[in-house]
C-alpha cells in the first residue's frame, strides 16, 4: 500500500486564488483562468466540433494529468452541455495525487460563478474521495468522472481505457517534474485512442520532443495572456522503434463492442440488478428487470438495515481496493436518498475486542487516511457511540447504515427500465441473436444482452452453472428502540453489528450459519444475536433490556449471503466453459504461455454476483464496471481489480492446476 497521501496543502492569495504550498505554483492564471483553459484544452483539441459531431448514443473520453480545482473538467463539461446532443455522454478521467478538501474545492470554485450550475453538481457528489480509483456519476448519468487518486503514473499503469483527448496539466515542469517524464508520456500514448489529441499549457522544447517520442506529433501553436505559446498534437501511432506495452492476456480482453439494439434483460432485482439495470439506462439503455418474487429487494438486499461496512487490508488487495472504490461510489449514490430514513451516515466503529484485532486496526490506520479511518481508544469510542464500550476500535466516520429496499427501488426508477415481477427465469438459451429467459417451456423475455444477477441462482443457468458460488445464512433480530437505546449514535461492530434505529426499531445480526437451507426465523440464532449484542456493549444490552425478552418470540428475517471462494464478487462477460478449456489447454503445461487464441466468449451474456455481506459496497460500482465492459467505456476500477472480479479467473485456475 502506498504511504498515506494528504490533501492538497494550499495557502490562499489577497484576490482569494490558491496556491500550491508543496508545489508552490498557482492552480490557474491570475488574470485569465476560465480563458486559458479554454484556449489551451478546449480549442486545441477541437473540442466544440468533436461534441457537436457526436451521435445520440456516442461518447467522447477526456483524458487528463492534474485535476486540481477541477476548472478543466468544469469548462469541458460546460461547451458539452452546449454543444452535444442529448443522449451523448461525457467522460472524464483524470488523475491527482493530492486532493483538495471539499472546503477547499468549494472555495476555489466560487470564483467562477459562470460554472455554478456545473460546480455544484460536482461539489454535491464531492464525498469520500480516497485513495485509488474513485467514479463520480453526474447530471443522471449524461457525464461521468473518474478521478485517480495518488500518484500519476501508478494510477495510469492499471487504467483500461481509450482516450479520445488528453490534457496534460499539473504544475509547471520546472515545480513538478514527475508529471512531465518519457514514462508517463508512454502511458498516455498507450491509452490513446486512434487519432486522439492532445494538448499543454506549456511549450517546453524537452516537453515537446519526449512527447514526438512516444508517438504524439506536437506542434508550438499561438497561447495566450502571458503564455505565448503552447503545445497540441495528436496520436500517430505507437513508435515503431519502441516496445511495445504488453497485451492484456485474451481472456481478460473485451469482448467484441455491441452494435444490435441497445436492450438489455437484467435477472435478479436485488442490489447486484438493480445497479446494472440503473447503469444500463443511464446510458440510454432499454433494460428488462426481472424478478421472481412479488418486489424487488426481496432476498439478502431487503434487510432493514444493511451496514457499510470497510473490511479493509494494509497490503492492497484487490478486495481492499474495491472496497475503497466501492464505498466512495455508494456514498455518492446515497446522497440522493433521504437521510434517517433510506440510509445515515452516522459512522461505524470497529471493537478491537482482542489484541490480534487492535493489532490489525493499528496497522490499517498507519496505512490510510484519517477522514477514511482512525483509531480511538475506549474513551473515545465510548464517547461517539454513545454507550458505555469496553474497548476502543477503528472508527469510520463516513460509514453509516442503509434501508437496502430504498436504494434498489430508486435505482429501478428510471423510465427506461421496467420491472417484471413473479418472473422466475428457470432457462436461458440463445435464439436469432437473442437471450430468451424461459419458465416451463415459456418466454419470459428476450434481448441480445443479458446480465444475471441472481445471486446464487446464476448457477441454475448452464451458461453459469460452473461459477463457484456458495449460500451462507444470515439471520438479523428486530429489536424496538427504547427511551435509552436511543442514545446509540454510531453503527457499533464486533463479531455482530447493531445499528441506530430506523423507524424505531434497531437491527441486530448477523448470524452464520453454511449448512442450513432453511429461511425460517430460529429462536436460537435470535438468541445468538442477542449474545452478540451483550459482547458488543453490556450498557446497550441493558438498554435494550435484553435479558427480559423471548427469543422465541422476537422478529426478524433471514436471508442467503451468496459468496465466492476468494470473497471477489464475480463480475464480468462469460466464456463457453468448454471451448475455453479447448482454446487455452496450452495452460497445462506452462502457465506461462499465453495462446494468442481470442477467448471464446457467450455474446452479450454478463455475471454480476458474490457481493457476500459486503454488496451495499461493491454492487453498485459493480453495476458501472459491467456497464463498462458492455459500452466500451473507460473501467471504474484498476485493471488488476478487474481482472480479480472476472468469471473467467476461475476456468484460468483450474487450467493451470490441471483440474479441468
Amino acid at each position: 500500500m502506498n504511504p498515506v497521501l494528504p490533501h492538497a496543502q494550499l495557502d490562499w492569495d489577497d484576490q482569494g486564488r490558491p496556491r500550491s504550498r508543496v508545489f508552490d505554483d498557482v492552480y490557474f492564471s491570475d488574470k485569465s483562468g476560465l480563458e486559458e483553459t479554454r484556449h489551451v484544452f478546449l480549442e486545441q483539441n477541437r473540442l466544440a466540433e468533436r461534441f457537436a459531431a457526436l451521435a445520440v448514443d456516442g461518447s467522447l473520453v477526456i483524458g487528463e494529468t492534474g485535476f486540481g480545482t477541477g476548472l478543466n473538467f468544469l469548462c469541458a463539461w460546460q461547451l458539452f452541455e452546449q454543444q452535444a446532443v442529448a443522449g451523448a455522454r461525457l467522460h472524464f478521467v483524470s488523475v491527482e495525487k493530492y486532493p483538495l478538501r471539499p472546503a477547499d474545492l468549494q472555495r476555489a470554485l466560487a470564483l467562477w460563478p459562470e460554472l455554478k450550475p456545473f460546480a455544484d453538481q460536482l461539489l454535491a457528489q464531492y464525498v469520500a474521495i480516497h485513495q485509488g480509483f474513485q467514479r463520480l456519476v453526474l447530471d443522471s448519468g449524461r457525464v461521468t468522472l473518474t478521478l485517480l487518486i495518488g500518484d500519476a503514473l501508478e494510477q495510469l499503469l492499471q487504467l483500461d481505457a481509450q482516450i479520445d483527448a488528453w490534457f496534460l496539466d499539473g504544475f509547471a515542469p520546472a515545480k513538478n517534474p514527475d508529471m512531465w517524464t518519457a514514462e508517463l508520456f508512454a502511458e498516455l500514448a498507450r491509452l490513446a485512442a486512434p487519432g486522439s489529441t492532445i494538448s499543454t499549457f506549456t511549450s517546453t522544447g524537452w516537453v515537446r520532443r519526449l512527447l514526438n517520442g512516444a508517438g504524439f506529433k506536437m506542434k508550438r501553436t499561438p497561447g495566450i495572456g502571458h503564455k505565448w505559446e503552447v503545445l497540441r498534437g495528436e496520436f500517430l501511432g505507437w513508435p515503431e522503434q519502441t516496445p511495445r506495452p504488453p497485451t492484456t492476456a485474451p481472456w481478460f480482453a473485451r469482448p467484441a463492442p455491441h452494435t444490435g439494439e441497445r436492450h438489455a434483460m437484467v435477472v435478479g432485482g436485488g442490489l447486484a440488478g438493480c445497479a446494472t439495470a440503473a447503469s444500463l439506462a443511464a446510458r440510454g439503455w432499454r433494460v428488462s428487470l426481472l424478478e421472481r418474487h412479488a418486489a424487488l429487494a426481496q432476498e439478502a438486499s431487503g434487510n432493514p438495515q444493511g451496514v457499510l461496512y470497510l473490511k479493509l487490508s494494509a497490503h492492497g488487495t484487490a478486495l481492499s481496493q474495491l472496497i475503497v472504490s466501492g464505498f466512495g461510489h455508494t456514498r455518492r449514490l446515497l446522497q440522493q436518498l433521504q437521510r434517517g430514513v433510506d440510509w445515515d451516515a452516522c459512522g461505524v466503529l470497529q471493537l478491537a475486542f482482542n489484541a490480534k484485532e487492535a493489532q490489525r486496526q493499528a496497522t490499517l490506520a498507519d496505512a490510510f487516511a484519517p477522514d477514511l479511518l482512525r483509531c480511538l481508544d475506549q474513551t473515545q469510542a465510548q464517547t461517539i457511540a454513545g454507550v458505555a464500550l469496553a474497548h476502543g476500535g477503528l472508527f469510520f466516520p463516513e460509514g453509516g447504515w442503509v434501508h437496502p429496499p430504498a436504494l434498489c427501488q430508486w435505482q429501478a426508477a428510471h423510465p427506461l427500465i421496467e420491472v417484471l415481477t413473479h418472473h422466475d427465469a428457470l432457462d436461458l438459451q440463445r435464439v436469432d441473436n437473442q437471450w430468451q429467459a424461459q419458465a416451463a417451456g415459456r418466454v419470459l423475455a428476450s434481448a441480445p444482452v443479458v446480465v444475471l444477477a441472481g445471486a446464487a441462482e446464476v448457477t441454475r443457468f448452464a451458461a453459469s452453472a460452473e461459477l463457484p458460488l456458495k449460500r451462507i445464512r444470515g439471520q438479523i433480530t428486530r429489536l424496538a428502540q427504547t427511551a435509552t437505546s436511543r442514545d446509540l449514535a454510531t453503527v457499533v461492530c464486533s463479531e455482530g453489528y447493531i445499528a441506530p434505529a430506523r423507524l424505531g426499531e434497531h437491527t441486530l445480526g448477523a448470524s452464520f450459519d453454511f449448512t442450513s437451507e432453511d429461511l425460517t426465523p430460529t429462536a436460537s440464532e435470535h438468541a445468538g444475536n442477542l449474545r452478540l449484542l451483550q459482547d458488543i456493549s453490556v450498557d446497550l444490552w441493558q438498554r435494550l433490556h435484553a435479558e427480559e425478552l423471548d427469543p422465541e418470540h422476537l422478529e426478524g428475517r433471514a436471508a442467503f449471503r451468496c459468496t465466492s471462494p476468494d470473497y471477489l464478487p464475480i463480475v464480468g462477460p462469460l466464456a463457453d466453459s468448454q471451448a475455453f478449456s479447448l482454446a487455452y489447454a496450452a495452460l497445462r503445461k506452462d502457465a506461462r504461455q499465453v495462446p494468442d487464441t481470442p477467448c471464446p466468449w457467450l455474446d452479450g451474456l454478463y455475471v454480476n454476483s458474490g457481493h457476500g455481506s459486503r454488496g451495499l459496497i461493491t454492487a453498485p460500482l459493480c453495476g458501472e464496471l459491467l456497464a463498462a465492459w458492455i459500452n466500451q467505456e473507460p473501467l471504474p476500477l484498476p485493471a488488476s481489480v478487474a481482472q480479480a472480479c472476472h468469471p473467467n479467473r476461475f476456468a484460468l485456475r483450474r487450467l493451470i492446476r490441471n483440474q479441468a
